[in-house]
């Protein structure tokens, strides 16, 4: 009863019919095409069971990436595979250790296991190796990396990764959370793969919520050591992915050339909507991911709850921060080219007022 329930971005306003929703993430262009024929073709076969284990989408996945698919492990979202992570490698006496600001679903999974959440300092809002290490104790099993980091956009380099798993102890799960790796495009970043490799006790989680448009079918998945890999196989429910998510996920992460337009557009409109709101006096903290977290000042009426109700007031609806203990902060998801006028352009009216 100590853990307090995740709530999800809105996605309505009451009294406001055409609502620009740019508070969770989502894929600005929506999914594929081909991922949507995907569905459909595959509607005649729902009372089939799903393939329980996803191998097509794993043969692909390891295809396209060099690694072994019988070390890929699907979820129903990277949200799924935390959990059993969780629930595989911690319990009560044991810590889970994440960063300050990391993602929310880190404190819910250890708590559900009986673990208890640890966090970190972090510097700049990123998370920091050192105050990592510190916060280590004898009972850490799990330590979490956000890796780029939401809700902050920031990120770790490859280095410093590296590092921070020579330092752990062999026995402590690094769980390299890499949602947003797609969007990355700095020469210093890895997703964490090499460190699976490397050893056997890193995994890398990925998703197909947010480059791939699919939050709603609920995918990811996870590539282990082999001995991990196996001890999830074990805890997972046997049909966990479901064969809509399946086929559409097959279709969407096939369809490079649609990815590529949705990286496009993100690696133009990021930029662009981080500097037309730090041209407004805002303090935008660099991303690298497709959202940004914009700080406003203390001051009454200008601060982030006023600008959040304002935004809502014109049918915007932005994620409001304080769960994530940045009350002065809203995460402002990169839209459609139409979306991010009217964020700057409200937000330019509201600072006006």
């Amino acid at each position: 009863m100590d853990i307090r329930p995740y709530v999800g971005g809105e996605s309505a306003i009451e009294g406001v019919d055409r609502i620009f929703k740019l508070s969770s993430n989502e894929g600005a262009l929506g999914p594929s095409p081909k991922a949507v024929e995907a569905l459909r073709a595959m509607a005649p076969e729902m009372h089939r069971y799903p393939d329980g284990g996803a191998e097509e989408l794993r043969k692909a996945i390891a295809a396209r990436y060099g690694l072994d698919a019988a070390r890929i492990v699907c979820g129903a979202g990277s949200d799924e595979l935390l959990g059993m992570l969780c629930r595989s490698y911690a319990g009560p006496g044991d810590e889970v250790l994440y960063s300050a600001h990391g993602f929310l679903m880190y404190a819910i999974a250890a708590k559900s296991c009986g673990a208890t959440p640890v966090t970190a300092p972090e510097v700049d809002l990123t998370a920091n190796v050192d105050n990592l290490l510190k916060a280590v104790t004898p009972r850490t099993k799990i330590l979490f990396l956000a890796n780029p980091n939401n809700p902050t956009g920031t990120y770790l380099p490859a280095s410093e990764v590296a590092r921070l798993r020579a330092c752990l102890r062999s026995d402590i799960l690094l769980v390299i959370d890499a949602a947003y790796t797609e969007f990355v495009t700095r020469n210093d970043y890895s997703g964490g793969i090499e460190l699976v490799e490397a050893g056997d006790n890193t995994v890398v989680c990925r998703t197909f919520s947010k480059m791939y448009a699919l939050g709603g079918l609920r995918l990811g998945w996870a590539y282990c050591p082999e001995n991990v890999a196996g001890v999830l196989n074990r805890v997972r429910n046997p049909f966990n992915v479901g064969a809509p998510a399946l086929a559409a996920g097959l279709a969407a992460f096939n369809d490079t050339a649609y990815a590529d337009l949705c990286k496009s557009h993100n690696d133009y409109w990021l930029p662009w909507l981080s500097g037309k709101i730090a041209d407004l006096g805002l303090h935008v903290v660099p991303s690298v991911c497709n959202f940004i977290l914009v700080r406003f000042p203390a001051t009454p009426a200008k601060d982030a709850p006023s600008a959040d109700k304002f935004l809502r007031s014109k049918g915007i609806i932005v994620r409001a921060m304080g769960g994530y203990g940045l009350g002065d902060s809203l995460r402002i998801t990169v839209g459609t080219a139409e979306e991010n006028q009217a964020v700057v352009d409200t937000l330019k009216e509201f600072l006006e007022a």
